[in-house]
């Protein structure tokens, strides 16, 4: 995903200021010259619903404040301003920490039932601005509307869950060797949570880590993407209100929003024991190792360079329905976009065909993404269009064919094509680095053997997927032999993951899990205990003192 953060005096950050000095003529050119705050023109009457003012607080401890610099939130379509939010200083990041200390000591005293009954609260309260909130990640972030909607969806669906699990967390007995002992095993919450999310998924990512935090006890304190400011405001105020309702500190989900100093004390501070990053590979490896040198746990979600393989066999209405939303939804800007279309040479030439002439659909509802008829929106910003153009002018330049799009729409906004390349080997540097753009390499194989070993070819190791009929490809797919990803599908796309399962990858993917199953674990230390019931005291391993 696309980095949430990034640590002082690092080549990465002197790359991304090379990046943001190449696209300056790029950002002047997407930004609109119409005056004024979207937030008051009355077709965005959504923004003042959910509490937003032209004027926003970026901190939240109980109370909000903040004393950092002031910033703009931009629309993607249109690069219309939207609202302004002051940003969390380092001092209001650390007010906010202690005042989550504090709430911690209340809300870890809660029986979990108990801390589920709040969560399930915060669930209605976010159905209750589904559409609102909905309509603001689409503003703000820049994807289509039934997509915005279906995030906050997300972060209701997981308080659903965590609800369920606030009544099944559960330890172990274990049987002791010693006569008149117990070894019981006992998860307890670590105490204050740091959640840094990306700009992609401003509000379910959030979602997946508070959720599943709060019923195990913690309280959390959240930094949301510098570039999605709004929406971290208006989802803590929604949270805010039911904590207040039921006579809780508002510090149990702290939010400091602020930029890079914030990102680098959360990965220093002692007092997060575990900190939860969203963003790209170059920097969650610095926050990994910022987070490890302190003894503390990380939580990594990080890049993915994913690929559909296309077997023999493979239903090829259900790849073409599958590849479009895989490579095109959200403008190619999930980290769990298809990156790579690994298709068997049988079915090479008609996959092919009839993936631009469903490009050409997708590109006749290029639009608005608050409007309902648009199915493909802009890119977050102008970096984001000048990474597009310097990959597509690399993939030229090692060989590749553009076989549809590779042009920057002209138009107000971020817009670009969605774009298929072909002609360009498995090993090729391009094909082989994460691009967060619309673009797709199609590669063709031999066999389906071959496949598994592109596919597994990357760095990266998130999500995957096949296309087949066959029982013993698909368990071999799925088994030791086959995919390294920590996502493994068949006959759909790579992405559209459900938060019942753990989300996450392998490799420079991070080794991260959120979500669902037993992810809860990360969110918990385990406690091995003994218990001597008896007035006898033997050794383990019959071990004599005496």
């Amino acid at each position: 995903m696309a980095a949430a953060v990034s640590l002082c005096r690092s080549p990465v950050l002197r790359a991304h200021a090379r990046l943001r000095m190449a696209s300056a003529s790029i950002a002047s050119r997407g930004l609109s010259s119409q005056g004024g705050y979207l937030i008051d023109d009355p077709k965005y009457a959504f923004l003042k619903e959910l509490g937003l003012q032209k004027k926003n607080l970026g901190a939240f401890n109980g109370k909000w404040l903040a004393t950092g610099e002031t910033t703009t939130s931009v629309c993607p379509s249109n690069g219309r301003a939207i609202a302004d939010v002051q940003q969390a200083s380092v001092a209001d990041y650390n007010a906010c920490v202690e005042e989550a200390q504090k709430a911690w000591s209340v809300w870890a005293d809660l029986p979990a039932p108990r801390r589920g009954e709040i969560v399930r609260q915060i669930g209605d309260a976010l159905r209750a601005k589904l559409v609102p909130l909905g309509k603001l990640v689409s503003l703000e972030m820049g994807k289509i509307l039934p997509e915005g909607v279906g995030e906050v969806q997300e972060y209701v669906d997981i308080c659903d869950y965590a609800v369920g699990l606030s009544r099944t967390l559960n330890g172990a007995i274990i049987p002791s060797e010693r006569p008149g002992h117990v070894l019981l095993e006992r998860w307890n919450p670590v105490g204050v949570v740091g959640v840094i999310s990306a700009f992609n998924f401003p509000i379910a990512v959030y979602g997946w880590n508070a959720a599943i935090a709060m019923v195990c006890g913690d309280a959390v304190v959240w930094k949301g993407a510098p570039s999605t400011p709004l929406v971290s405001v208006a989802t803590t105020k929604v949270v805010a209100e039911v904590l207040a309702r039921n006579g809780l500190p508002g510090a149990v989900c702290s939010l400091a929003q602020g930029g890079a100093d914030v990102g680098k004390a959360m990965a220093e501070d002692e007092r997060l024991p575990v900190l939860s990053f969203t963003g790209s590979t170059a920097v969650g490896q610095q926050v990994g190792v910022t987070v490890q040198s302190r003894f503390g746990r990380s939580i990594l979600e990080l890049g993915g360079n994913n690929a559909i393989i296309v077997a023999p066999d493979a239903d090829l209405d259900m790849v073409m329905q599958s590849a479009v939303f895989a490579c095109c939804g959200t403008a190619g800007q999930r980290c769990t976009t298809t990156r790579r279309l690994i298709l068997h040479k049988s079915v090479y030439d008609v996959v092919l065909e009839r993936l631009k002439k469903s490009y050409g659909t997708v590109m006749g509802r290029l639009g608005d993404p608050l409007d309902d008829s648009t199915l493909y929106g802009p890119l977050h910003n102008a970096q984001a269009v000048e990474a597009y153009k310097q990959t597509l002018a690399e993939a030229v330049k090692h060989g590749g064919k553009i076989e549809f799009g590779g042009k920057v729409v002209d138009r107000e906004g971020f817009f670009v094509e969605p774009t298929i390349v072909t002609g360009l080997s498995a090993d090729s540097p391009v094909v082989q680095k994460e691009t967060f753009a619309p673009i797709v390499y199609l590669l063709k194989c031999d066999s389906v053997e071959q496949a598994v070993q592109w596919n597994n070819s990357v760095k990266q190791g998130l999500s995957s997927s096949i296309f087949t009929k066959d029982l013993g490809t698909i368990f071999n797919w799925i088994g030791p032999k086959g995919s390294d990803c920590g996502i493994i599908n068949v006959n759909i796309p790579t992405n559209g993951a459900e938060i019942g399962g753990a989300f996450g990858g392998e490799k420079h993917t991070g080794g991260g899990r959120e979500s669902g199953s037993d992810s809860w674990k990360q969110y918990m230390r385990r406690a091995t205990i003994t218990i001597n019931y008896s007035k006898e005291l033997p050794l383990a391993q019959g071990i004599k003192f005496e």
